[in-house]
């Protein structure tokens, strides 16, 4: 089992949940995982491809599977990350207790998901985005604005969807789709600065 130092330093900073991620740690490297860190969190691969990463939360903290909608959940522990995610999901601990008490599941669930990278499998593609209709008015009555939308990246577009489709109210939503309009015109993301 070897251990990366820049691990070893991410877990003696954290002030969120070092020793359930030190009690986490070991599973996964028995499992034949490399750590690294990415996206400045523990992240765990096996022959260059990631497979899960450490995420640490207010109220949890979260081993996430890149591939998780592939994997079987026999043990019913995935979680979704959110409304929008696709393929990641998650296992969550709040103690120590947790990940000893999961320990054979976490490790059967990275036995899994290294099989599912062996194989190749993959998500596949999102789903063609509809947008909501305050935004796809606005797209339809400026030509300049729509070939500004349709140049932003998938990721991009998506974003804005979500964040104008969001709102509750048309008024609101077609507000949210008119203060969008100069970001989009300048070709960058919601949270492009």
């Amino acid at each position: 089992m070897v251990t990366n130092p820049d691990v070893d330093a991410y877990i003696a900073g954290s002030d969120g949940w070092p020793d359930v991620i030190a009690e986490l740690r070991p599973i996964l490297l028995g499992c034949g995982l490399t750590e690294e860190i990415k996206w400045r969190k523990p992240c765990y691969a096996h022959d260059g491809s990631n497979i899960a990463i450490v995420q640490e939360m207010k109220d949890f903290l979260a081993l996430m599977f890149f591939k998780g909608a592939l994997l079987k959940d026999p043990d019913a522990v995935l979680e979704d990350q959110g409304p929008n995610s696709r393929s990641a999901r998650r296992i969550r601990f709040t103690s120590v207790d947790d990940v000893r008490r999961l320990a054979d599941t976490v490790a059967a669930y990275v036995d899994e998901a290294i099989e599912v990278e062996a194989a190749g499998l993959d998500v596949g593609p999102a789903p063609e985005l509809v947008l909501v209709e305050e935004l796809q008015h606005r797209l339809d009555r400026d030509p300049e604005l729509k070939a500004a939308f349709d140049a932003l990246t998938p990721g991009r577009r998506r974003e804005y969807h979500l964040h104008i489709s969001g709102a509750k109210q048309a008024s609101t939503r077609a507000s949210r789709a008119d203060k969008c309009v100069p970001k989009i015109l300048a070709g960058r993301g919601l949270r492009d600065r």
